[in-house]
This record gives structure tokens, sequence and C-alpha cells, in this order.
């Protein structure tokens, strides 16, 4: 069940990481891609 949570977490952050480079803000969306990828499928053995 976590693991659907942070994947649907990682998805959302992701999506907000790209609308934020393609208005422009270039730093926070890599910071918020790098978190999704961070919580995502890869960062599941890393929190558990």
């Amino acid at each position: 069940m976590w693991d659907t949570i942070l994947w649907i977490a990682a998805v959302v952050i992701g999506i907000f990481g790209v609308l934020r480079i393609i208005r422009g803000d270039i730093l926070w969306g890599v910071v918020l891609i790098v978190v999704a990828l961070l919580v995502g499928p890869g960062g599941v053995s890393i929190l558990s």
C-alpha cells in the first residue's frame, strides 16, 4: 500500500516539477524532479 502512495506522490511531484520548468523556474523544477525520483519506485527501497 505504501508503495502505491509513494508512487502516486512521486508522479504528482514530478508533474509539478515539469510545470515549474515550463513556467521558467528551472531551479525549483529540477529540485522537484529530483525529489520525485527519490520518492518514486527507486526511493521506496531508500525509505524502507
